[in-house]
């Protein structure tokens, strides 16, 4: 009897002390594994492709389900007025659709443009929603911009396009090719209060992305979504007259130069993602905003024309933080305001204003 309480104590020990030492080592591995694995909090999955996808399918999901904005849309050129002043509007509009007809290389009026029409980039002869349109320029000019630090008129305007975009000289202010592009711009903004820029004007703002815009993946989108209109070598495709661009160069010498709106990586991209490939619209985008940004940083990363206007941004602290040519106020490099990341670059500004605003 004695003997068998020994051994049901020594079983009894046993047992504990097995049951202790399993889990020691249970606890120890939940250990280990914790500092190889912190919490979910603590790790940072914004990059990780599955995230990156299901992020977009939410984004997608939400602009499906949500109610479309009202946009702005110019009106119906078949309401032009029958009379002088809509032969002048309608000149106007022929001037931006077919541009190069009358001002390009084998222009019939002058032979001093790239070969680009103003609706290569102004899309739909500046009518289009987000497609880069005149929907505001009526009720907003003249106007101050910290560009040329004056205030600008129209003509101003007008002659910044032909000297940047269409790498050529200004037109005469006071030429009846102004003055009826300035009367089609008037009919366009008619409806639209002085002041105001409707919905849909303009070009699309796009979210800065959190590295820097990636010229070589750009070029792989470029190839796979972009040469069936503009070609691999970027030249796009001439009309049958041999004096209009169908689909326009993209770089090289009858493309925008680096002083063109367009070189900002911001208003490219954000011109890409509501307009590009054929068929895109606003409301249904065929370019993610990463891939937008990357064929942005591409095509602005191949030559072009480097025509520049010393007097440009007589303040350099109002440069826009994708402004990509020296010198900046602020301690960035010429390399990440071309490409990115424009966040720091943006809060170090608002970083800037503060602390001018507390003392």
């Amino acid at each position: 009897m004695e003997n068998n309480n020994w051994l049901y104590q020594w079983s009894r020990v046993t047992y504990q002390l097995t049951v202790v030492i399993i889990a020691a080592l249970i606890l120890l591995l939940v250990q280990v594994w914790y500092v190889a694995n912190p919490p979910v909090e603590q790790q940072d999955f914004s990059n990780h492709p599955f995230v990156k996808a299901t992020q977009e399918a939410t984004k997608s999901l939400q602009a499906s389900l949500a109610p479309s904005p009202i946009l702005w849309k110019g009106p119906d050129p078949s309401t032009i007025p029958n009379n002088p002043s809509g032969d002048s509007i309608r000149y106007g509009r022929e001037l931006i659709a077919n541009t190069a007809a009358y001002f390009g290389p084998k222009g019939s009026i002058a032979q001093t443009t790239n070969g680009m029409n103003c609706q290569n980039c102004h899309l739909e002869a500046g009518t289009r929603p987000w497609g880069n349109n005149y929907g505001a320029v009526w009720s907003t000019y003249p106007k101050f911009r910290a560009r040329s630090g004056t205030v600008e008129s129209i003509e101003k305007r007008i002659n910044d396009c032909f000297e940047r975009s269409l790498n050529g000289k200004p037109l005469p202010e006071d030429s009846k090719e102004m003055k009826s592009i300035i009367a089609y711009m008037r009919w366009l903004g008619q409806g639209v209060a002085k002041g105001q820029a409707p919905a849909g004007s303009g070009i699309m703002d796009l979210p800065y992305l959190d590295r820097p815009a990636d010229p070589e993946a750009g070029k792989v989108l470029y190839e796979q979504k972009c040469v069936a209109c503009h070609k691999k070598d970027g030249q796009g495709q001439l009309a049958p007259d041999g004096k209009t661009y169908i689909y326009p160069p993209l770089w090289g010498e009858h493309s925008y130069n680096v002083s063109a709106g367009l070189y900002r990586l911001s208003r490219l991209a954000g011109y890409l993602k509501a307009n590009m490939p054929l068929g895109a619209t606003w409301e249904k985008p065929q370019l993610t905003d990463e891939e937008a940004w990357d064929i942005a940083a591409y095509v602005n990363s191949m030559p072009r024309p480097n025509k520049r206007f010393p007097a440009d941004w007589p303040d350099i602290s109002k440069k826009p933080v994708d402004h990509p040519f020296g010198p900046f106020a602020d301690p960035y490099s010429e390399k990440q305001h071309k490409y990115g990341p424009f966040r720091p670059i943006k809060k170090w500004y608002e970083q800037q204003a503060q602390a001018k605003a507390t003392k």
